[in-house]
């Protein structure tokens, strides 16, 4: 009974190392494999394409956009000219301007990026649509490059601009207001004020705090509601403020200039400044399209 026990035992440990040695040699050739793509060098062909695929602003945004196109490769000891169609709803010279020449971007010699470079124009009109610019990307010199890649060189290839229609006084402001000290008459200024609405009709404008000597820091940012009229002239009803004491109020007029598209606004702050007495201050503040 030992005898033929014996080799059946010494069968399976056969058995075994066959797997074992089987396992070893797949794991091996797999590593392998592994090894070999991980050596493999990227040959090229080379592209140019756009950074992003779509961007949205509103027509009241006033600072230069720069649509990036980037060379996908190592930089040139020459320029790369790059030509480019524009297409889409949005209207030369009413909606945008580019600037530059259009059709044509370069990406400088040592450089991997070029810029096309559009200004949008606030023709704000309170009809709230929007309109679209699709750039594309057509040949690219020189000829060692290509445009685009992936399946018919379609990835990067394009570009969306959208432009959304934005409310008549809508957009970003300077404030200014000059206001009395004991040394003198003081003006101050604050940028970047931003004036939105969604129904071209209430707006809300995000910073009021212009010198205000009762705001001391300038962390703060307290709103205002306005009211257009439809006269060029503006309402600021009555109306409380999270920053200000509970029983502290705001209000006041104003007036539009339709040829400079500047915002006057007359302010009257009513404050309880001490128990039991109140306060009224008025200001007057100018707001300029930047």
């Amino acid at each position: 009974m030992k005898n033929q026990t014996k080799p059946n035992y010494l069968h399976t440990i056969g058995n075994w190392g066959l797997m074992v040695l089987s396992v070893a040699l797949v794991g091996w050739s797999t590593v392998a494999c592994d090894k070999q793509d991980i050596d493999r060098t990227f040959e090229g062909p080379y592209f140019v394409r756009f950074t992003d695929t779509t961007q949205t602003y509103k027509e009241s945004y006033s600072k230069p956009i720069s649509i990036q196109v980037h060379n996908v490769g190592p930089q040139l000891d020459q320029p790369i000219t790059i030509t480019y169609t524009v297409t889409g709803t949005a209207r030369s010279g009413k909606d945008y301007t580019i600037q530059g020449k259009e059709g044509t971007v370069t990406i400088p010699a040592k450089a991997s990026t070029g810029n096309i470079v559009v200004q949008l124009i606030n023709n704000a009109n309170n009809i709230l649509e929007s309109s679209s610019l699709m750039f594309t990307l057509t040949s690219v010199q020189p000829s060692t490059l290509q445009v685009g890649f992936g399946k018919d060189n379609i990835v990067g290839k394009q570009f969306r601009l959208t432009i959304q229609d934005d409310c008549l006084f809508g957009g970003f402001y300077t404030g200014t207001q000059k206001y009395v000290t004991t040394t003198g008459t003081q003006t101050a200024s604050v940028r970047d004020i931003e004036i939105t609405s969604t129904d071209c009709k209430t707006y809300s404008l995000s910073n009021w705090n212009i010198g205000i000597p009762f705001f001391s820091f300038d962390a703060v940012h307290p709103q205002l509601t306005f009211v257009d009229n439809g006269d060029n002239s503006l309402t600021v009803p009555s109306q409380t403020n999270s920053e200000l004491g509970t029983t502290d109020r705001i209000e006041g007029s104003g007036a539009w200039n339709p040829r400079d598209r500047k915002i006057t606004l007359n302010l009257t702050f009513k404050l309880a400044l001490s128990s039991g007495k109140d306060t009224t201050l008025n200001y007057t503040q100018t707001y300029t399209p930047q």
